[in-house]
């Protein structure tokens, strides 16, 4: 008895090691941002980690405390690496655009 449950361990263990890497390809981009000044900016920063459709998920005519809020989360919170004058050219997009 001792053997077939020392031999199941093993096999349980030994699975997820024979496993194959699985590998799929994404979706190409649906949406595009809106023109208006600030718009290269905004896709070179934004779109580097998330999709524009996360942007236009956003509740719509928020304003800039809203936007502010938005980008600050975006660098404070998931670290991106937007500097200080792109991240008041991104608010000012999306402000006056969305």
């Amino acid at each position: 008895m001792r053997i077939s449950l020392l031999a199941a361990a093993l096999a349980l263990i030994a699975a997820p090691c024979a496993a194959k890497p699985l590998s799929y390809s994404l979706p190409g981009e649906t949406a595009e941002l809106r023109p208006g000044p600030g718009l290269e900016t905004a896709q070179n920063n934004c779109a580097a980690c998330h999709s524009v459709d996360y942007i236009l998920t956003q509740p719509p005519k928020m304003g800039r405390k809203f936007w502010e809020g938005e980008v600050d989360k975006m660098i404070h919170s998931y670290h991106a690496p937007i500097d200080a004058a792109d991240a008041q050219k991104i608010v000012d997009y999306l402000t006056a655009t969305y």
